[in-house]
């Protein structure tokens, strides 16, 4: 009898170890608690957060200097315009336009006479072919077109020829007197004419300007003067 008792409490001991045995185990445990998602479970999952942009330094070194923007000039015109291409305007206008003091071939001879003389300097009484003065260069130019006279001044030549008028001053070929008498020269037409000038030798001056309150008039030489030539 003493026997059962005894066993029964060796049995309700045991028990009573192994119940707090793990009640203790149980409280030593960490607890896990699963957190709760603040995101609604309609929606689908977030993407990947983009990665933040980096800012490059350019290797571009930094101006020191203020930047000038300069405008391109023009191009030069590859023909430019002087006097002699001028002269050959005139000249080829007015003998289209039949405005010539002579026939063609004796203007055209009148023309390359001009021509073969231009920029040749000054020389007072000098009749060339190195140098000219005025009356020396129209007698010079007119006896190689066939048109013959005694070289003189211009005022006796002024003397020895016809007064033209009206539209007759301006043809080619025509004289014209100027400085009161002391100077002359070959109308190339109504705008300018042909001379010795003493700065800058042969060459061609408008009317209009310097010579414009000069001029004392226009001539032609008389026809024995030009028996070799054809008049207008």
């Amino acid at each position: 009898m003493n026997f059962k008792k005894l066993f029964l409490l060796s049995v309700c001991a045991a028990v009573a170890v192994g119940i707090s045995t793990a009640s203790t185990a149980a409280q030593d445990r960490d607890r896990v608690v699963k957190p709760t998602s603040s995101q609604p479970t309609n929606l689908p999952p977030s993407g990947p957060s983009a990665a933040p942009v980096q800012r490059t330094t350019s290797s571009r070194p930094t101006l020191s200097n203020p930047i000038i923007v300069v405008k391109p000039q023009p191009a030069a015109p590859l023909v430019k315009k002087t006097a002699s291409s001028r002269a050959v305007n005139n000249y080829t206008s007015a003998l289209v336009a039949g405005r010539t003091a002579y026939s063609a071939s004796v203007s055209d001879m009148i023309y390359q006479g001009i021509m073969a003389r231009w920029g040749i300097p000054y020389r007072y009484g000098s009749t060339g072919p190195n140098t000219y003065d005025c009356s020396g260069f129209v007698w010079s130019v007119f006896n190689d077109a066939g048109i013959n006279f005694t070289r003189v001044s211009a005022r006796s030549l002024w003397a020895q020829s016809e007064p033209v008028y009206g539209d007759d001053r301006f043809k080619f070929g025509t004289l014209v007197f100027l400085n009161g008498l002391g100077h002359m020269g070959i109308v190339a037409d109504e705008n300018g004419f042909f001379h010795a000038s003493s700065s800058k030798g042969i060459t061609y001056s408008p009317f209009k300007g310097y010579w414009e309150n000069r001029i004392v008039g226009f001539r032609r030489l008389p026809v024995e003067a030009t028996s070799t030539a054809d008049i207008h």
